[in-house]
């Protein structure tokens, strides 16, 4: 079972404000942070969520095909995220809409060019 997820940042403070709006969105806060990382969780359930500046030193990069999924309590809270996304610097990979799985889904990128998804189940 995977206990978080970890996005590699070129900036830290840059990338922060990004990712505190899609966390406010959630209902959770920041639950740790140091010089080289902020993580994000629901209290008591650990971290959900980080992003780090690159341990080795060299820049960081995004996953050919690598995708995080955040899901949403409904269409509503999709819209939302996607456009808090877009509103704080994130690129637009998909608006939100139904998708042939049927899940409401919208696509966006974070400032460094990591691919992120949100989907309402039902």
């Amino acid at each position: 079972m995977i206990i978080h997820v970890c996005f590699g940042t070129r900036d830290l403070e840059r990338a922060a404000p990004f990712y505190d709006a899609l966390a406010a969105e959630l209902g959770i806060g920041r639950s740790g942070e140091n010089e080289r990382s902020i993580y994000w969780a629901n209290p008591g359930v650990g971290v959900g969520f980080a992003i780090t500046l690159p341990y080795d030193g060299n820049p960081a990069s995004t996953g050919n095909g690598t995708m995080v999924t955040i899901g949403a309590k409904d269409r509503d809270q999709v819209d939302r995220l996607h456009a808090a996304a877009l509103a704080h610097g994130g690129s637009d990979e998909g608006a939100p809409g139904v998708r042939a799985n049927g899940f409401y889904v919208a696509y966006f990128r974070d400032l460094d060019g990591n691919k992120l998804n949100v989907a309402a189940m039902s």
